[in-house]
């Protein structure tokens, strides 16, 4: 049991450095283009619970705004 949970954390290791190092290209056009259209900060952080009620902080790429038309609405 010991060594297939090595093996897991091993591969969810190898296979986020991977993922991360071949949408990375994506990922910094991304910012660039919320950057451009919206401003700084181009990320969104914020705590939420998670398992266990133990916090951690979500970050995500900030999409929403507080621009409102005529009448109010966002």
């Amino acid at each position: 049991m010991i060594c297939s949970r090595y093996f897991k954390h091993l591969f969810d290791f190898w296979a986020s450095l991977l993922a991360l190092a071949v949408l990375s290209p994506l990922l910094f056009v991304l910012a660039l283009l919320v950057r451009v259209k919206l401003g700084t900060p181009v990320l969104f952080c914020q705590e939420r619970p998670g398992l266990g009620g133990e916090p951690f902080t979500l970050i995500k790429f900030r999409t929403m705004t507080d621009k409102r038309d005529a009448q109010g609405n966002l």
